[in-house]
């Protein structure tokens, strides 16, 4: 993005695998407009319809402030265009079936029956637009006895399985320090999206209902845990920093403090541990030899090399255990990342120029791809409506129609907003 570019704040044309799909985002908040980010970082042109003056509400949030400004929103908001729609009235949901005449993929994340309320429903935008892809991202999915709930991360985490697994014996489940279970909800419609334009595009030509829920995306990622308890009774229960019988494999406290993970649940990195331990003899010592052996005798393996890590700095062992070729690693926060230039090289942080923020090391995308890499092309609205005007001009929406829309608050552009903050005082 040149100079000029980033003083107009105009949005530069897709590169990438996707480039030329366009989509239609609707929702707010996170697991919706997260699918958004990610089909606008490998090159989708993204259309964000936001309410009037408020918009997303993701806006807003974030514990904390930089210019008087979110700073997520600096990540879910790039790579769209922003569009002010007011959805209740019958003109803007009109304007809104037209801008999936032409859409690739709609994504929306309200509760089930809102989108069918305001005509935006995927029988009625297949009845115009039968190549649309449609995805649907909801607490708890489009059918089911759950399906009319009001569901967030939490919740989806909690009946998914995910929390109740979490954590240590006799604690309460606690849950992680992000919106885990709207991130997944979020990856698994990017993945439906992707299958069902593939089966569009080789096959019959025609779109399909993506249904992602938080809960389904939460569930599966529990392995064999149901199958275990239908066939053995047997029902996982939270196990702390460890998994039962996979040994050693722990985190450990350095002599600075800090915390590490060593992974040596193999045979051959065992004998490399206890090679860089100092203490060889461990590797055959019948106790620990075997994977069954480790697993009986897993508490006193911890003893023994956690009385060692504490005898090191998280450096020093960070450099013996990488030497010795055992699986290891420091337990970062966010300050470590961004301190470890291996970020950079990797590309998981890049350089970019906010036009609230300023220069900021924005979170990169992931994955990686070699011929057609997705990219951030342009940084987040942060004026609601800011392509209104160009935008429904494209569908042939005249002057004179948006300047009555905006007065009577069907859609904003912008310009409100502008002049407000150019009156004196």
């Amino acid at each position: 993005m040149n100079s000029d570019d980033r003083a107009l704040g105009a949005p530069s044309a897709g590169t990438g695998p996707l480039a030329g799909l366009r989509v239609v985002e609707f929702g707010q908040l996170l697991a919706g407009p997260y699918v958004g980010t990610l089909l606008g970082d490998f090159g989708a042109e993204v259309i964000k319809v936001e309410a009037p003056r408020t918009g997303d509400p993701m806006r807003d949030w974030g514990r904390l402030r930089h210019n008087g400004h979110s700073l997520w929103w600096s990540i879910v908001g790039r790579n769209k265009r922003s569009v002010s729609l007011d959805l209740r009235t019958e003109r803007g949901q009109e304007l809104a079936r037209e801008l999936c005449r032409s859409a690739d993929v709609v994504v929306e994340n309200f509760r089930p029956g809102t989108m069918e309320k305001w005509g935006l429903d995927p029988e009625r935008i297949h009845r115009i637009n039968p190549r649309c892809v449609y995805a649907r991202v909801s607490g708890y999915g489009q059918s089911g006895r759950y399906r009319d709930r009001p569901g967030f991360a939490s919740a989806g985490e909690a009946i998914g399985g995910l929390r109740y697994i979490n954590g240590h014996p006799d604690l309460p489940p606690p849950r992680s320090g992000i919106s885990l279970g709207d991130t997944l909800a979020a990856q698994s419609a990017f993945q439906g999206i992707l299958l069902a334009l593939y089966a569009r595009d080789a096959g019959g030509g025609s779109g399909q209902v993506v249904d992602a829920a938080i809960t389904d995306a939460c569930f599966a990622m529990l392995e064999s845990a149901v199958v275990e308890y239908e066939k053995c009774g047997f029902v996982r229960e939270p196990t702390g920093t460890r998994l039962p019988r996979i040994a050693p494999s722990n985190v450990y406290r350095s002599s600075d403090g800090k915390w590490v993970v060593i992974a040596a649940n193999h045979d051959t990195l065992w004998r490399r541990l206890a090679r860089a331990m100092g203490r060889p003899e461990l590797g055959d010592d019948p106790r620990f030899s075997t994977h069954h052996s480790r697993g009986e005798n897993e508490d006193l393996l911890d003893e023994i090399i956690g009385a060692w890590a504490a005898q090191l700095t998280a450096d020093q062992l960070d450099a013996a255990l990488g030497e010795a070729g055992v699986v290891s690693s420091p337990v970062y926060s966010a300050a470590d990342i961004y301190h470890d230039d291996y970020f950079r090289e990797r590309g998981l942080l890049v350089e970019h120029h906010d036009e609230v923020h300023g220069e900021m090391s924005m979170p990169g995308v992931v994955p990686k791809l070699t011929g057609t890499p997705g990219a951030i092309r342009h940084g987040a609205r942060w004026t609601v409506g800011a392509d209104t005007r160009a935008v429904l001009a494209d569908l042939g929406v005249e002057d004179a129609e948006l300047d009555e829309l905006v007065g009577s608050n069907v859609v904003s552009d912008g310009r409100e907003e502008t002049a407000r903050n150019s009156e004196p005082g």
